[in-house]
């Protein structure tokens, strides 16, 4: 993870924006085991063996537990609706994350958006990004894309993607219009 392993528990602040399943936090096991073990062993190189997937599966649900201190980070995640409306996984663990997400959308500490699919355009075309706000030091983000992930320390890089969360996060539907909507697509299923 290019030196994100020394931030999660440690951290005051979390912003997340993913253009893809799922966000580091509200996730199931059954629906973070398909796209690992599809990514990473079966269907698209490179292919792992099913103990690294398990592994990876694991890592990602451990970093949730960052969630369970107190006091939690505050959190804020904006996610693309295109996301939530994929069955990734099949029609029963799809129904199963949007329950976790709305969960998850509902606690004190966290503000979860989603990024309407009729938004023509948004500063973020360019992939998912986590910001960190580590206690004691300065902002950090984190990119991670086709297995290459990278850690940004450089402030004005640092400020660069800030500003760019901010116009994702107001041009998202408010918290709870995004809760509304998450409630709506369990309803339609």
């Amino acid at each position: 993870m290019n030196g994100l392993h020394a931030y999660p528990l440690s951290v005051k602040a979390v912003h997340n924006h993913r253009q893809s399943p799922t966000p580091l936090a509200g996730s199931t096991v059954e629906f973070t085991r398909p796209p690992c073990a599809r990514v990473c062993a079966g269907r698209t190189p490179p292919r792992l063996d099913e103990e690294t997937v398990e592994q990876r599966v694991a890592a990602r649900l451990d970093r949730q537990e960052i969630f369970k201190r107190w006091p939690p980070p505050f959190t804020t995640f904006t996610i693309e609706e295109s996301v939530l409306r994929r069955p990734l996984g099949g029609w029963d663990v799809h129904y199963e994350q949007l329950e976790a997400l709305l969960r998850f959308g509902r606690l004190r500490s966290v503000e979860l958006q989603v990024l309407p699919i009729d938004r023509k355009e948004h500063p973020s075309l360019g992939g998912p990004f986590i910001m960190l706000t580590p206690k004691g030091k300065p902002q950090v983000a984190y990119l991670e894309v086709q297995h290459i992930s990278r850690l940004i320390t450089d402030p004005d890089e640092v400020r660069i993607l800030a500003a760019r969360y901010g116009s994702i996060r107001a041009q998202a539907l408010t918290p709870e219009e995004s809760l509304t909507l998450i409630e709506k697509m369990l309803g339609d299923r």
